[in-house]
């Protein structure tokens, strides 16, 4: 009964995602790209709240070594500030600069300029059409989302002890 549907959004889905996909971000002051890998960290991150780069480390799923290097770059880009923990001087803390929270509130999977140019493509109508259909099918995977999220048990996590 969906299959011809199901077949056209996997057959439409590629080709809008190639052609309307981010290369890279620019920093929306200062015009510095930046990769969407290590912009998708700054989502890791806060102003406010310090979190500790070996925390930041399993949060991403990477070791202390990689971190540090992804921290270095964005350190690099005054996306992220680092300072000595005051309850313990052997950790640091992170925390995203004003130019970091530009960032990843600009942050999006598709470039804007290039959506904008593929809607003007097409005839007003058509292009209502599309946005609709767009947000319905959008609204419909987020519902599926918080479906499946509810429906997975949640079970504490072990709190590793140090011996």
């Amino acid at each position: 009964m969906f299959e011809p549907a199901v077949r056209a959004v996997l057959a439409a889905y590629p080709t809008l995602h190639a052609a309307c996909r981010r290369r890279n971000l620019r920093e929306p002051r200062s015009g510095r790209r930046l990769s969407l890998h290590l912009a998708g960290i700054l989502e890791h991150l806060d102003p406010v709240t310090p979190i500790a780069a070996g925390d930041l480390a399993r949060r991403l799923g990477v070791t202390p070594a990689t971190v540090s290097l992804q921290l270095a770059r964005l350190l690099h880009h005054r996306l992220v500030t680092r300072a000595r923990d005051p309850v313990d001087a052997r950790r640091a803390s992170l925390r995203l600069t004003r130019a970091g929270v530009r960032l990843r509130a600009a942050r999006s999977l598709l470039d804007p300029d290039r959506v904008r140019a593929a809607l003007a493509r097409l005839p007003r109508l058509d292009r209502e059409a599309a946005v609709r259909g767009l947000r319905l099918l959008a609204r419909a995977a987020g519902e599926l989302s918080r479906a499946e999220s509810a429906a997975i048990p949640r079970t504490p996590r072990a709190r590793r002890t140090r011996k």
